[in-house]
Order: structure tokens, then sequence, then C-alpha cells
């Protein structure tokens, strides 16, 4: 991914991967979750600035520092948003 480096995995039947840098120092994990699991207003979110969007993945993701953000998959982009469910940035796929 870029120049880091990511791992996928099942565990416990959960879809995960893991971010790791060029020195294999982890950046960041990431689970699969389900759409429900989005904070309060993630969805919102979605429904007023992105009409006729629908979220095919969700993701919960956590870096070394322990900060949470959430993502959400839609048609050829990422959106990211912070633990409390405030938008922060798209990410064009």
């Amino acid at each position: 991914e870029g120049v880091n480096f990511e791992v996928e995995f099942e565990l416990n039947k959960s879809e995960q991967s893991v971010l790791f840098d060029a020195k294999g120092s982890i950046i960041e994990t990431e689970i699969k979750i389900e759409i429900s699991q989005f904070p309060n207003g993630v969805l919102d979110y979605i429904k007023i600035n992105y009409k006729g969007q629908s979220v095919k993945e969700a993701a919960k993701i956590t870096d070394t520092k322990g900060t949470v953000t959430y993502e959400a998959e839609i048609k050829e982009m990422d959106l990211l948003f912070d633990s409390n469910g405030k938008f922060i940035k798209e990410i064009k796929n």
C-alpha cells in the first residue's frame, strides 16, 4: 500500500489487516466491522453528503497511539470518521 506494506488475514472469523512501514514497525491495525457498529452520525453524514451511495464495507482502524478512526467504503472512495462520528476526509480509490 504505497510505500508501506499491508498484511490481510482472518482471526476468529474476523477480517483484519495490519499496515507496516518499510522498517517493519506497525502503523495501524484495521478490523472489518458491521455497518451498524459505526458511531452515531456516520450514516447520516453519508446519506446527506453522498446521496444514493451505500456503504460496501466498514472498518475500525487503530493507530499505534490508540487513536480510533472509522472507514466507510463507498463507490470509488473511502470516507474516514473520528471515534465520535465526525467526518475527517475522503480518499479516492
